[in-house]
């Protein structure tokens, strides 16, 4: 379910389970390339060319 992009807390649900920190207990061993898909993520994200700022301009007091 996980790698077909469900969230950790609906997979939890689904299977009866309170808290999907039991969940991730549980099944961690069955996602082995869950540490290589984040790697891969903060790669992509800090490779990306710059495309505006990533916050919104607030301007400061005075400013018009």
């Amino acid at each position: 379910m996980t790698r077909a992009g469900v969230d950790i807390r609906t997979v939890a649900e689904y299977l009866g389970h309170a808290d999907p920190g039991f969940t991730l207990r549980m099944y961690t061993h069955l996602m082995p390339k869950a540490a290589d898909r984040a790697r891969r993520a903060v790669d992509a994200f800090f490779t990306q060319e710059p495309t505006g700022p990533s916050a919104p301009v607030v301007p400061s007091a005075g400013s018009t």
